[in-house]
């Protein structure tokens, strides 16, 4: 019984080539196929497969290889599909999916330096490179711009003593969680025509930590950067517009670098794998001592919100290395470019009406005379998403996708409305 056992964990935990190519040839399989896009929530699908209940025995690996991969792979949306032109859910490059694997091997913990001491220097690489693009001297990762925007505003409570929270009605719902979590007033202003922060409206900013928005979800608009000056603290929320930063578009963003702190998403516009986010600040030394605790079994102090980490700044680190400065810029500004060509032809076409141009990738449109959600239901081969602004339903369409087709997306729309007749 115990050779068994012994003989069933080798083959677990020890390296398996025949296992790996296993599954690197399901993945190429799957995502070699012409498929249309699948809808970001599917119906009934392979899962109903699985059995409701863990069996007893198991498969073994390869049968939950081919299990698995006709759930996953199967039956995930194709994110580099042409016709995807949708979400801020980029595709990621082949290099982090080789990282990716790295990483499961290693399983590499960023709480202790002991069983991390190469990852937690690739962390403090990944951001110092990135920092001095908003003016910050440092900070650290998160799993995402929502802890990011918590660790921030936490920290604002902290060393400036902030007792409320002031934002628009188009900032992230992460703003509202975050003031609910911290025990902070919440305080929500209106947007004008444009979606963007009014700064008439700010009213008494002595004892607020000021969030001010660069992409808003919806429109993509970006708030004016400088406002807000009198306020305890300035916490910029550029999740999706801070890569403008890296291109030569990067003064759309000017005023970032009088911010106290700033949130980033590399998941979005550095097409990193989910998970992986940052919060900067001015001042790191300072922010980090106040969100810094200790205990018996640690080697190191564990800053921020989270304990235990995974090595998520490897694929990062991998992907600016392999494509340097220049390549970064070139990729975000071919995504620009494709949400300017959409929005010329839809300028273009009598048919079609566009709310405003864009400034961060993100484009606003819809067929007229017609129902949106009944269009975007009709597509075919195609996928955008959809927003309410002001009352009105849009057809939302976000270049995050280098792949995608605006002539596509724009004539699927058009022959979807022309179904309904």
């Amino acid at each position: 019984m115990e050779d068994l056992e012994d003989t069933l964990m080798a083959d677990d935990f020890g390296f398996n080539s025949t296992g790996l190519q296993r599954a690197v040839d399901l993945l190429h399989r799957y995502l070699a196929e012409k498929g249309l896009p699948r809808p970001a929530v599917r119906a009934i699908g392979s899962a109903d497969r699985l059995p409701e209940q863990l069996p007893a025995s198991g498969i073994g690996a390869d049968r939950a290889l081919e299990a698995i991969g006709q759930e996953m792979l199967g039956g995930s949306s194709r994110l580099g599909h042409p016709g995807f032109f949708a979400h801020m859910d980029p595709p990621t490059p082949w290099l982090t999916w080789a990282i990716a694997m790295w990483n499961a091997a290693l399983n590499q913990n960023l709480l202790h330096p002991d069983t991390s001491a190469a990852a937690r220097t690739l962390e403090q690489r990944a951001i110092g490179w990135l920092a001095l693009a908003f003016g910050m001297d440092g900070g650290h990762l998160v799993p995402g711009s929502t802890v990011a925007n918590l660790t921030a505003l936490w920290a604002a409570r902290e060393l400036a003593g902030v007792e409320e929270v002031v934002a628009s009605t188009a900032a992230h719902l992460s703003i509202r969680k975050a003031a609910t979590i911290l025990n902070l007033r919440f305080r929500e202003l209106p947007v004008g025509p444009d979606q963007r922060l009014q700064p008439d409206t700010l009213g008494d900013l002595s004892r607020a930590a000021l969030v001010l928005t660069a992409g808003t979800v919806a429109a993509g608009v970006i708030d004016r950067l400088e406002a807000g000056s009198p306020a305890r603290w300035r916490h910029v929320d550029a999740a999706w517009g801070g890569a403008l930063r890296l291109t030569q578009f990067k003064s759309r963003l000017d005023g970032i670098e009088r911010s106290d702190s700033v949130a980033f998403s590399p998941h979005k516009w550095l097409f990193q794998p989910k998970e992986c986010g940052a919060v900067f600040f001015r001042n790191t030394a300072a922010a980090h001592q106040v969100l810094s605790f200790g205990g018996a079994y640690l080697a190191a102090p564990n800053i921020g919100l989270l304990g235990s980490h995974g090595a998520n700044a490897t694929p990062l680190v991998a992907t600016m290395l392999a494509w340097g400065r220049v390549g970064i810029a070139r990729r975000i500004e071919h995504c620009l470019g494709l949400a300017d060509q959409l929005a010329r032809l839809v300028e273009a076409e009598p048919r079609l009406e566009l709310f405003a141009a864009p400034s961060t990738g993100i484009v606003l449109w819809r067929p007229r005379n017609a129902d949106v959600r009944d269009v975007r239901a009709r597509l075919v081969d195609t996928f955008v998403s959809l927003a309410t602004v002001d009352g009105e339903l849009w057809l939302r369409s976000v270049a995050a996708n280098p792949n995608a087709s605006a002539s596509l997306v724009v004539d699927r729309v058009l022959a979807a409305a022309s179904s309904r007749h």
